[in-house]
Parts: structure tokens; sequence; C-alpha cells
């Protein structure tokens, strides 16, 4: 069966990252990609200076309406960085009218990290988040974000307790909590589903790349409507960020524009249809 899937963030003209990412590899998961803009960027925000930004508030509503008039529905909606209070709204009211039944609505709810909120960003805008998060089959916060979600302190230092107070804190049936530092050696992901968690620890390499969360959710998204359990969807996910960053480190001129997983797609191709 084809399957459509929506992703909801905002467009980089240059730059790997939200959509850039989400589209390619939605498509080479082998799924109809389909797309909501919120803003466009003239770059990403990571070490460019202030990008020229265009928001598409005003128009969000009219698109989806649109798409309701038409019928048209979605096997799963993957929500990104939103960047307004509009833009939230919008995401809630398509994941409430336009996800088909039996579909998957997954909210990366990215509005933070090391510790802080994004800039321009307030309480409003969390608490927004928060609601939309209630919305999700599956969130995928990162430790700054599950901390703010939470209620709770952040804390560099991660160990098991904080891990359990934090996703115990989300209080959501399914969440996997990104950017877990288990070692100097190691980083992966806890999934907690109702009371049971799952772990998947993996080799840390340099510091980190912009728009590696963003290859993550849709890899994730991805592989899960093609059919693999949730576990599997985030390994394959973790495994394949990993040698996008991998890929990247041999080419250190790039790493400012973000992660070379385009080179590593027939890597997700192979072991999509392994499978």
């Amino acid at each position: 069966m084809y399957r459509r899937v929506l992703t909801m963030q905002d467009i980089s003209c240059v730059g790997q990252c939200s959509t850039t990412v989400a589209l390619p590899i939605l498509s080479a998961c082998g799924l109809e990609a389909c797309i909501l803009p919120t803003a466009l960027l003239s770059t990403h925000t990571g070490g460019f200076g202030k990008p020229a930004v265009v928001h598409f508030d005003g128009a969000l509503t009219d698109i989806w309406h649109h798409w309701q008039e038409n019928g048209i529905t979605f096997d799963a909606i993957l929500v990104g960085y939103l960047g307004s209070l509009e833009a939230v709204k919008a995401a809630g009211e398509i994941i409430d009218r336009l996800l088909a039944p039996g579909g998957v609505a997954i909210v990366d709810p990215a509005m933070a990290d090391n510790g802080k909120l994004y800039s321009g960003f307030d309480e409003d805008y969390v608490r927004a988040i928060g609601s939309l998060a209630g919305k999700a089959d599956i969130i995928l916060p990162n430790v700054t974000e599950a901390a703010i979600l939470s209620g709770l302190p952040y804390q560099e230092n991660i160990d098991r307790n904080y891990v359990n107070q934090l996703l115990n804190g989300l209080n959501h049936p399914c969440a996997v909590l990104t950017g877990v530092d288990f070692d100097e050696d190691s980083t992966g992901i806890v999934l907690q589903e109702g009371t049971v968690q799952h772990e998947y620890r993996h080799k840390r390499i340099g510091t980190g790349c912009h728009g590696t969360g963003d290859i993550f959710s849709s890899t994730a998204a991805g592989a899960l409507v093609r059919g693999l359990s949730l576990e599997k969807a985030l390994a394959l996910a973790a495994d394949y960020t990993v040698a996008c960053i991998a890929r990247t480190m041999e080419s250190p001129d790039h790493v400012q524009y973000g992660v070379e997983f385009e080179r590593m797609i027939p890597m997700l191709v192979e072991r999509i249809k392994a499978e």
C-alpha cells in the first residue's frame, strides 16, 4: 500500500536540515513525501549569521483547509521546527483533522538545546508545544526539551536516574529521549513506551553537526511507516545518522553546512529493503 507522509517544518535554502533533509529521506524510504513549510530561511541558523526569513503563518490555515476540501489525508504527520504560535496551532489542527485512521503523528518539539530555549521563544510557546506533544503518538525531545516540558531543571551530567525523571516527567505514552550521553565514548536514545524502556547506544563521533536531529526524526518516521517496529525504526535512524556524521567528518570544510546525508542514501535504501 502506497503511503503519504506530511512533514511540517521550516525550509533552509542553504544548509542540510529541516525540510531539506526530511523530503529526500522520506522519499528514499519509498513514501509519498508532502511538505508544509512554516518559514523560508536563506540559510540555517548555525554559523552563517542572521538569515533572511519569510514566515508563512498567514497561509497555513488556507493550505490545510484546501487539503480538507479535497479529502486529502496523511498516513503519518512528522512535525519539526515550527517557530510561531500560529504554526503550532495549525499543526494541532492538521493532526486532529487530516491524520488518516490508523495513522501516526510524530512530534519533534524542536525549541531548545544545550540547556536553553532557542532565541525568540517564551513560556507561551513552551505551553503550546506541550499541548501539541499531547496530540502526538510519538514525541522525540532532546534532553533540554524534555527537561523544559517536564518542568525539571536541566543538568549536563546525565545518569540513569535523571533519564528516568525526564521520561516519567514527560508523562507521554511513547517518548524517545534523544542525545543521551551515556559516557565519554557513547551517546544514543532511550525509548519509553508506558513503563517499558529500551535504549540504543552508538559511538560518539565529533562534537555534533547541524541537522542531525532532522535526519534522525525523518529516518525514524520513514522506517516506521514502511512497517518496521518502533525499536527497529529508531535503531535504523540512529545507525544512519551516525553513518552520515562519519562521512561528513571526512569533509571538514562542509560541516558548517550540515551533514552529508545524501552520500549515504544508498545505505538507507538497502537497510529499508533488507527489513
